[in-house]
């Protein structure tokens, strides 16, 4: 089906590719950047480059048929996101636990926060004018992982704040909360320096671990809170790896309460740590919880491409679930006295 497209003003200067994505916001960008090279997309009846800047008064010919497109478009979780902030460049939300921050390879028909991006700029878009934005996550969580995700709505702020991720400067900083075993050693308000580097893990698929081969990986740590055999730690990625948390805390003998891949339970029940837990009778123990205990509380990022000494911190509370889990832990293992 061919679509005649004249270029509104507000998109004037867009890279062409990008300006497509607006307007069929369900088509992948590999689908449409192949459309252009195959000379299917014509600016003036003309063949032109993926990265071809749209001018006033152009006019676009796209030619495809809705049969041709094989993608199917991000899922959005049945609850609306929370949308923490949002200015002209970026969006940030909160990811619930349990569901993916993108679509997963095998379960491509399941919720995800990027479904749920997607679902916040259609509600937006007006008629024929395309999308007001297209978000763009621009770093992940594990799909049991709860917090802060960030976005951004321009190609131009996705680039400045891929490239402050990927230096590692300490141009973006995140802090997360985590429930550990065992009472990490630190004074009040002293932080700890993990540096540990990490790699993958060559026995098991998908699996990290501290290797002298792999990557520099350095994480700080401090106490929050204490109790009788756990921690609550706050701790502070200075390098972005796969894991990189749950490696670490696993590996210096402080893993994740729940985390079945690098601690020792997929599930914390109330009994394993309260003397003399009996269930009701006729039930049986439910889970006090069943994800990750890890949190990603805040992020504080450079917000204006124009002017890097602008910035702004975005941070969510600790949630339900795993405020329950601290309140037991206060309740009947309050922290020695040292």
């Amino acid at each position: 089906m061919p679509y005649h497209i004249p270029i509104p003003d507000d998109r004037i200067g867009m890279e062409l590719d990008e300006f497509l994505c607006l307007m069929f916001p369900l088509l992948g960008k590999g689908f449409v950047r192949g459309l252009v090279r195959e000379g299917r997309v014509l600016i003036d009846g003309e063949p032109v480059a993926p990265s071809r800047h749209v001018k006033c008064g152009e006019v676009l010919f796209v030619d495809f048929e809705e049969t041709e497109v094989n993608v199917t478009p991000p899922v959005a979780p049945l609850q609306p996101l929370v949308v923490l902030h949002e200015d002209e460049h970026v969006l940030v939300v909160e990811k619930p636990a349990g569901i993916a921050a993108e679509p997963e390879r095998w379960q491509r028909d399941a919720a995800s926060v990027a479904g749920g991006l997607l679902q916040i700029s259609l509600e937006r878009s007006e008629g024929e004018t395309g999308l007001e934005f297209r978000p763009r996550l621009l770093h992940r969580l594990d799909k049991d992982t709860s917090g802060v995700l960030l976005a951004a709505k321009t190609l131009e702020c996705e680039r400045y704040l891929r490239d402050a991720f990927s230096r590692g400067d300490g141009t973006i900083r995140k802090t997360y909360v985590a429930i550990v075993e065992g009472e990490y050693p630190l004074d009040d308000g002293e932080f700890d320096t993990i540096d540990l580097p990490i790699g993958a893990d060559s026995r098991r698929s998908g699996k990290m671990l501290v290797d002298d081969r792999g990557k520099a990986a350095r994480t700080e740590v401090r106490v929050r809170e204490r109790f009788s055999g756990f921690s609550l730690l706050e701790c502070r990625p200075l390098t972005g790896r796969t894991h990189q948390l749950r490696v670490h805390l696993s590996a210096t003998g402080f893993p994740l309460v729940v985390d079945p891949v690098y601690g020792r339970r997929s599930e914390l029940l109330l009994s394993e740590f309260k003397h003399n837990y009996r269930a009701k009778r006729g039930h049986s123990e439910r889970p006090i919880l069943s994800r990750l205990s890890l949190h990603a509380e805040a992020i504080d990022f450079p917000c204006d491409p124009e002017d890097p000494d602008k910035r702004q911190r975005v941070e969510t509370p600790i949630p339900k679930d795993l405020a329950r889990v601290l309140k037991q832990l206060g309740k009947v293992r309050p922290p020695r006295r040292r």
